[in-house]
């Protein structure tokens, strides 16, 4: 990889994260935050501009969420706020769309771009997995999505199937796909957190606890987790155990 070309994209990024920090700590006070009626009142104006530019909101948020993922950023955050703004349904379908998006395009940049980097510095951590992914890389990596990627940062999950050259309409689907049942379940806390604002004038730490919209997606989370973990340790343990044997 030329290394004009690495410094070009690290400015690039360095660039874009540092007007991104400049935005928030100059047009947000966290002090703030702290500030119950502040939120509220801030959640209201909010609500009421998605109400009035229901589709500019969803394309500003799609193309946000493209770039953020496309430099490395978390999806969690995202979710929460897809889930607030546009509720647990629709959240879900935007989040899910817009992050495959902007992961099949990290992956395409980092395929053609950072592929030598990418194997000599990850592939000794999926080097027992290699196989396992060519016999069926779209189920596979699915069900990786859906494991949340094992503990893997999920910038470092969307750059790791150019070790094995994955099809991109393959990763495309499946990791939306993979995605969808997590996305879900944040959107839905997101949503409870913005019925939970709606409703209560005063918040206490008691309403937040005992809120359904709030501990029902935090229970199903941890069942989900645990699900995944032991999907994680039927499918991927059994391939580790053959090539300890090979």
């Amino acid at each position: 990889m030329n290394i004009n070309f690495k410094v070009v994209f690290g400015s690039i990024y360095v660039l874009c994260l540092g007007i991104f920090l400049f935005f928030v700590f100059s047009y947000l006070d966290f002090k703030d935050l702290s500030d119950y009626s502040y939120i509220r009142d801030n959640t209201k104006i909010l609500l009421n501009f998605k109400n009035n530019n229901y589709f500019l909101l969803v394309l500003l948020f799609s193309v946000f969420s493209i770039i953020w993922i496309i430099f490395l950023g978390f999806g969690s955050p995202l979710a929460i706020i897809s889930g607030f703004v546009f509720g647990k349904w629709i959240g879900t379908i935007i989040s899910a769309i817009s992050f495959s998006i902007g992961c099949t395009l990290l992956y395409i940049i980092a395929s053609a771009y950072f592929r030598d980097l990418i194997i000599k510095h990850l592939e000794k951590k999926i080097y027992k997995f290699k196989s396992l992914f060519r016999k069926n890389e779209f189920f596979y990596f699915m069900a990786f999505r859906f494991c949340g990627g094992g503990g893997i940062p999920f910038g470092i999950q969307n750059v790791l199937p150019v070790i094995f050259d994955m099809n991109k309409k393959n990763y495309f689907y499946s990791t939306f796909l993979g995605l969808i049942p997590t996305l879900f379940i944040i959107n839905s806390l997101g949503s409870g957190i913005e019925n939970l604002i709606d409703k209560n004038i005063n918040l206490t730490f008691k309403d937040i606890v005992f809120d359904p919209g709030i501990y029902w997606p935090i229970i199903i989370f941890l069942f989900l987790l645990f699900i995944s973990i032991i999907i994680k340790g039927k499918l991927f343990k059994g391939e580790n155990n053959e090539n300890k044997k090979s």
